[in-house]
């Protein structure tokens, strides 16, 4: 019996505002994908892979998750131990939830208590982000679940507010000149110090005025529009999130992509914002005409992620 596909994530929009309440739009990305499977663990990938599962189920086995949602260890264990790896081309440090996909593959397989990702209830919705959050802390620290909980529902997500979010239904693509798309740094990226980061920013009375005022009614409209497909809006607000994180997100933007994000905001070609916590992997780019920022963002590469 063949394990299901977790399929990477990617945050549209809400990052780090998510943490300050702002609203988040999450999708799946169903061009990276990662499986639990079984072998004799004869490459250096799937023995690495399934040394890291080792340590990984030994900090599962210390967790205290509510009876809902237990895991059974013993069996992640003996299956360790038969030669169980995550076989995964999701790349790490992108920001598109190499960790969430590992933890959702994980709990699909062991949970005690069996979902089915298309009858959970909004409550159930919110518990098991806590514990996909906790499940992921291994990861990165501090987690907020959101990860592991798009790759396991498979759907796209509106995080409305900390306490609520629910499925959402994204505009249907279509093959239009305008494109939402991926450019590739060129360097990985660590989400926890940039995390660190964005909380020192937080200490200063002058950022926080600005995230709240700006950046998170910034976000919040884009989403809005961008669900309605109500374009010329949702560009109007996009070009001011992306300004306001040019100047204020600056030491998660890769250096690599100062000059071509300056000169999106400078043409209006094309905007950028960071995918997911930045400091490298993957930069989001929003477009009305994709042939000609190609153009000018020659000698990158890039990813097509859906097309209007």
């Amino acid at each position: 019996m063949t394990n299901p596909l977790f399929y990477a994530k990617i945050i549209l929009f809400g990052e780090y505002g998510m943490i300050e309440d702002s609203q988040g739009l999450v999708v799946p990305y169903s061009f990276y994908k990662g499986t639990l499977k079984f072998s004799d663990l004869s490459s250096e990938f799937e023995l690495k892979s399934n040394r890291h599962l080792q340590k990984y189920s030994d900090f599962l086995a210390a967790l205290d998750l509510s009876d809902d949602f237990q895991l059974d260890i013993e069996r992640l264990k003996n299956d360790i131990t038969s030669g169980l790896f995550f076989d995964s081309n999701i790349p790490q440090g992108y920001g598109v939830g190499s960790s969430g996909a590992l933890v959702a593959a994980i709990f699909e397989k062991y949970a005690l208590n069996k979902l089915d990702p298309e009858q959970i209830s909004k409550d159930n919705l919110k518990k098991l982000k806590t514990v996909f959050g906790e499940m992921e802390s291994y990861f990165h620290g501090k987690s907020s679940g959101m990860d592991p909980l798009i790759c396991y529902m498979n759907l796209p997500i509106l995080i409305e507010n900390k306490e609520n979010l629910d499925r959402v239904s994204i505009p249907e693509g279509e093959e239009g000149k305008g494109a939402i798309f991926l450019i590739d740094s060129g360097i990985t990226g660590e989400t926890g110090p940039m995390i660190q980061i964005f909380f020192e920013k937080m200490k200063t009375e002058g950022f926080r005025k600005t995230l709240k005022e700006e950046f998170i009614r910034y976000n919040n409209a884009c989403i809005e529009s961008f669900l309605k497909k109500d374009m010329n809006p949702f560009f109007r607000n996009l070009k001011k999130l992306s300004h306001w994180a040019y100047e204020h997100f600056r030491p998660m933007i890769p250096e690599s992509i100062f000059n071509i994000w300056k000169k999106g905001l400078d043409s209006n070609a094309y905007y950028l914002k960071l995918c997911g916590s930045g400091g490298g992997g993957y930069i989001l780019g929003f477009t009305k005409d994709y042939a000609k920022a190609e153009k000018m963002l020659d000698g990158f590469q890039k990813e097509v992620i859906y097309r209007f």
